[in-house]
């Protein structure tokens, strides 16, 4: 029976060794067979991406076409075009507009001139009242400036910062050397197609404590301009508000006067400025000084913008 028992054994064991033979050979063989299929699949795809670099090889000419020939004459540039980055086409480099023009034209008449004339002229249209055709002016009692000389002065800023405005400017005269009667500057005025006319003047009394701004225009009975008389004394009086706003002269008022042939020959609407007097000792050397000087420029110029409505 002992013997019998260790055959059993014995078989067992070598079947069970047998088993474990049989079992590492198929796990060798399923190992073997897992690693060819992956070294496969690996060679699989080394061949697609092979192809696929060649694809991408073979496609690149196709993409690099020449381009086609365009005529020279559509080719050619100018050396500006060349200079002008293509990136920034739209930058456009323009000059500062010009004011734009105001449909008017301002006649200014600097009062008097270098040297009177004595000569007379009537004082209107067919009056029988004849008066000198240019008066001589006064001058500053303290800074000796001659009336001519201050009209001018301030006539030639007054043109500058009209014509800054817009405004067309026609000057009666630009230097003391002329000789022109009143009634011609009036005349001279329409002549050129002015709208208005200004005509730049100072004061002088014989008492040198007054002081002040007045504007002249004719009265409504005037014989010669009577039926601009209101226009004439619109204006007067929006030059001398401005006037005195902008330099703190004391206003004087519209003096109505029918005895000016500046005005009674005048066919558009005009006006005589005052600025000052010339026999006040502070007044004389404020309308001197260049600061001042502007200042009346600027009233002035307002004025003409009050009465034009800009």
């Amino acid at each position: 029976m002992k013997d019998r028992k260790k055959r059993t054994i014995l078989i067992l064991v070598s079947l069970l060794a047998v088993l474990a033979v049989l079992f590492c050979a198929v796990l060798a063989l399923w190992r073997g067979r897992q690693k060819e299929e992956k070294e496969q699949q690996e060679q699989v795809q080394a061949e697609i991406t092979g192809e696929a670099e060649q694809e991408k090889t073979e496609e690149e000419p196709e993409q690099t076409e020449p381009e086609a020939e365009v005529p020279e004459e559509e080719t050619a540039v100018t050396p500006e075009a060349e200079a002008v980055p293509e990136t920034t086409p739209w930058v456009i480099v323009t000059e500062e507009p010009a004011p734009p023009l105001k449909e008017f034209k301002i006649a200014i008449d600097p009062g008097h001139q270098g040297h009177g004339n004595s000569e007379t002229e009537p004082i209107g249209p067919g009056a029988s009242e004849r008066k000198a055709k240019v008066a001589s002016g006064t001058t500053g009692r303290t800074s000796g400036l001659a009336e001519y000389e201050l009209n001018l002065q301030v006539s030639l800023k007054l043109r500058e910062e009209l014509e800054a405005r817009g405004y067309e400017v026609f000057m009666i005269r630009e230097s003391h050397d002329v000789n022109i009667s009143n009634a011609e500057r009036a005349q001279m005025a329409a002549e050129e197609g002015c709208d208005i006319l200004v005509r730049i003047h100072a004061n002088g009394s014989e008492n040198t404590g007054v002081s002040g701004a007045l504007t002249m225009a004719p009265s409504n009975g005037n014989p010669y301009v009577g039926s601009m008389a209101g226009e004439c004394q619109r204006l007067s009086q929006c030059i001398l508000d401005e006037f005195c706003a902008a330099t703190g002269a004391k206003s004087q008022g519209v003096l109505k006067t029918d005895t000016m042939s500046g005005i009674n020959w005048s066919t558009i609407p005009v006006t005589i400025v005052e600025m000052g007097y010339m026999t006040n000792p502070d007044e004389d050397l404020k309308m001197a000084s260049p600061e001042y000087q502007e200042l009346m420029v600027q009233g002035i110029s307002n004025g003409i913008d009050a009465y034009f409505g800009v």
